[in-house]
């Protein structure tokens, strides 16, 4: 494609999309596609989609959200950063950034921006993110320079953090209404090791029994 001003040819980054949401897979390709730019070269609803369809279409950036139909988002953070070395992922979600961006940075995400924000905002981030950046809210980058400064990585303002990558995945499906023996069948785990994790989440979150893990998970992703 060329440049409409230039004339000269334009290189499009290729970007593709990993979200459980069909409606807003197609607004955002209609956003990205308008850029000149940038392309959606693929879309994916779930981890395991993603994972194959990222082999064939070679993107430059990878969208993705955190809660996926097959589990948690940050699962597949990680399996790209083991197979595919080098391909950056944006995370885009609803959930809160004190709560999740830091845990996605962790896992090799290149950045995090809340679906809140403008699309201007988004293809701002995924910019800065192509272009080598790491991509976070201007109030999050302040509170993570605090903590490089003071050597103090706090974590009592969300409990949700003490939870390891699994646990939260587990988390997130009782959120989402799903019955153990579904979370066992979502994660190919067995039920057995589902109601493990749930008594790790109710230790680690002062929780009593199964139906106040439901409130509260219910509780953190109704937003």
């Amino acid at each position: 494609m060329r440049n409409n001003k230039t004339g000269h040819k334009v290189h499009k980054k290729k970007v593709f999309i990993v979200d459980d949401h069909a409606i807003l897979r197609e607004g955002l390709s209609r956003l990205i596609n308008s850029e000149e730019d940038l392309a959606v070269c693929g879309e994916a609803y779930n981890a395991s989609q993603a994972l194959q369809a990222i082999a064939g279409s070679r993107p430059d950036i990878v969208l993705v959200d955190i809660t996926l139909g097959d589990g948690s988002g940050i699962r597949l953070i990680e399996n790209l950063a083991y197979s595919h070395a080098g391909l950056p992922a944006l995370v885009l979600s609803m959930h809160d950034e004190a709560a999740y961006a830091e845990r996605c940075l962790k896992a090799g995400a290149r950045g995090y921006i809340m679906k809140q924000e403008s699309s201007m905002e988004l293809l701002s981030a995924i910019r800065r993110v192509l272009g080598g950046e790491i991509y976070v809210s201007d109030k999050l980058n302040v509170k993570l320079l605090h903590r490089f400064v003071k050597d103090n990585f706090d974590d009592s303002g969300s409990p949700t953090k003490t939870l390891s990558n699994r646990e939260l995945e587990v988390y997130q499906l009782i959120g989402r209404g799903l019955k153990k023996h579904e979370i066992a069948e979502r994660l190919n785990l067995s039920v057995k090791t589902v109601e493990t994790y749930i008594e790790h989440i109710k230790i680690k979150l002062q929780l009593k029994g199964t139906h106040e893990v439901l409130m509260h998970a219910v509780k953190s992703f109704d937003h």
